[in-house]
């Protein structure tokens, strides 16, 4: 099986080519620069290995949480290149991407990402016999002071939101993590693990229903918001 991968939902552009049990990737922290190195990289990895578009099976994308620019230039380059090629797409949550990079082990997983305007997006998740993470719960975007997780004794915590808010993020957790790593990105090699036995089982979707999950429609906060919250941020408890 060829399975093409694109991971661009946080500063991270980063493409992977699954070819049979080799994966062949590319990573580049870039921000705003996805646009420009996005096909080169899908370039790149497809001439290491020596095949043409047309050799691929399936598309994999991460859907988001992350940055709005960044899902919409993912999505938008699986569905371009799936419709072309008339290949399926296997949208994967880049939560579950960034979760797949926490050690193998029998804790919990809280993959987070720094969702700006003092918010995370959040997954929490379980790894499986077949080293794969399943979802404990829906994902979410909010405080995170305000985190809601499922029970768990012990947990790994990955991912940017990490290194932003970990003084709340301690009050959340049962105890301190057994493990954390802010400096992680999910990455495509991540979401080509993910998304290849979904691509076998035939649960790929036409590109037209490959969709962006962004938890929230709201970008920015307004001029009035920002100086409302610096306001509450001044006055005493």
């Amino acid at each position: 099986m060829n399975l093409l991968a694109i991971e661009t939902a946080t500063e991270s552009c980063s493409v992977a080519l699954l070819c049979g049990e080799r994966i062949i990737a590319r990573s580049e922290l870039a921000p705003r620069r996805h646009a420009e190195l996005l096909l080169p990289m899908c370039d790149a990895v497809l001439a290491e290995a020596g095949l043409a578009r047309s050799a691929l099976d399936g598309v994999a994308v991460g859907r988001g949480p992350g940055a709005f620019t960044g899902v919409r230039l993912a999505i938008a380059a699986a569905q371009g290149i799936a419709l072309a090629l008339d290949i399926a797409v296997v949208p994967v949550s880049s939560l579950a991407a960034l979760a797949l990079q926490a050690p193998p082990d029998d804790a919990a997983i809280l993959a987070v990402i720094d969702a700006r305007m003092g918010e995370i997006y959040a997954g929490t998740f379980r790894r499986g016999s077949d080293g794969l993470v399943t979802a404990l719960g829906a994902e979410s975007v909010g405080r995170a002071a305000e985190l809601e997780l499922p029970r768990a004794p012990a947990w790994n915590v990955i991912g940017s939101g990490w290194a932003t808010y970990a003084p709340a993020l301690r009050e959340r957790l049962p105890a301190a993590p057994r493990w954390a790593d802010a400096a992680c990105h999910p990455q495509a090699a991540d979401v080509a693990v993910l998304a290849a036995p979904l691509l076998r089982a035939g649960q790929g979707v036409p590109p037209e229903q490959a969709l962006p999950v962004y938890l929230r429609d709201k970008v920015a906060l307004t001029l009035a918001e920002q100086q409302a919250g610096r306001a509450a941020a001044k006055s005493p408890a």
